[in-house]
């Protein structure tokens, strides 16, 4: 492939994909260690970045890794809006290219505490606490138990879609892969699906837990996920499977920053291509 030949957000989707799945391996190596009784810890992104800091090279790498989330959250958003992908304006393609809208705003959130860490300005960990904090700020507003209801339901819907693609095996159909190749990279991103999709019904869950009890401090995120699934009888093979899965998930990131097909307008295009998505949704 001819990287001369790429274009500066396909080359910083490509970093962030790359970014992405670092992350993903390195949460699940620590959950399945955790399961597994090898010390390790059964918690979220942010706290593998973190235990990625606290390493040898720590600022560096963690500076990496905030540039790659950054641009994956470009992408996203360029994505979403300018429907790079093609996924058109059916039901089905509006969502999701609206969550891919929202996973934008979520890597940028991730990518600004990676920032703040290498740049030593010391961002407090915020894990779950984030979540209940919004939580509770929206299930104070008129209906805002309605929201949370609405959110928790979008979550397990794309946990199930989650489930779904890896199901049927649909997960190298934007991967420029040869026959020979796709047999090894597919079940790794069927494996690493399926964990993922486990892990957005639990989180989705908890969000209507919020919603029933109209109590913030039921939402919980990635590390709440693995926790229930340790509390289940033979929580320990469960926490491993879906930990093991993460990593799955993580390597598949890595395929996915070689091999996916990305046809992103370039950045002196994206004003008039987000310009013109706009005006074709009014």
């Amino acid at each position: 492939m001819n990287l001369l030949g790429r274009n500066v957000i396909e080359r910083l989707a490509r970093f962030g994909y790359g970014a992405r799945g670092i992350v993903y391996c390195v949460v699940g190596a620590l959950a399945l260690l955790a399961a597994l009784g090898r010390g390790g810890r059964a918690d979220d992104s942010e706290s593998a970045i973190r235990w990625v800091f606290a390493g040898p090279f720590g600022t560096i790498l963690v500076g990496i890794i905030a540039l790659g989330l950054a641009g994956f959250a470009l992408w996203r958003f360029v994505e979403g809006l300018t429907d790079a992908d093609r996924r058109g304006t059916s039901p089905k393609g509006l969502v999701v290219r609206a969550a891919h809208v929202g996973s934008a705003v979520i890597y940028s959130g991730l990518a600004i505490t990676a920032g703040s860490l290498a740049l030593g300005l010391g961002r407090r960990s915020q894990g779950g606490h984030g979540m209940q904090d919004w939580t509770a700020w929206l299930l104070a507003k008129p209906f805002g138990l309605w929201f949370v209801g609405f959110i928790g339901l979008g979550v397990i819907a794309g946990g199930v879609a989650f489930l779904a693609k890896a199901a049927t095996g649909n997960v190298t159909d934007r991967l420029k892969l040869a026959s020979s190749q796709s047999g090894w990279a597919k079940p790794v991103g069927q494996f690493g699906y399926a964990a993922r999709g486990v892990a957005f019904v639990i989180i989705g869950g908890f969000f209507i837990a919020a919603a029933w009890y109209q109590a913030s401090s039921e939402v919980k995120g990635l590390a709440g996920a693995f926790a229930a699934l340790r509390a289940q009888p033979y929580g320990w093979v469960l926490l491993a499977i879906v930990a093991a899965g993460h990593v799955a998930f993580g390597v598949f990131g890595l395929i996915q920053a070689r091999f996916r097909h990305i046809d992103a307008p370039d950045l002196d295009e994206t004003d008039d291509a987000v310009r013109d998505a706009l005006r074709g949704a009014s």
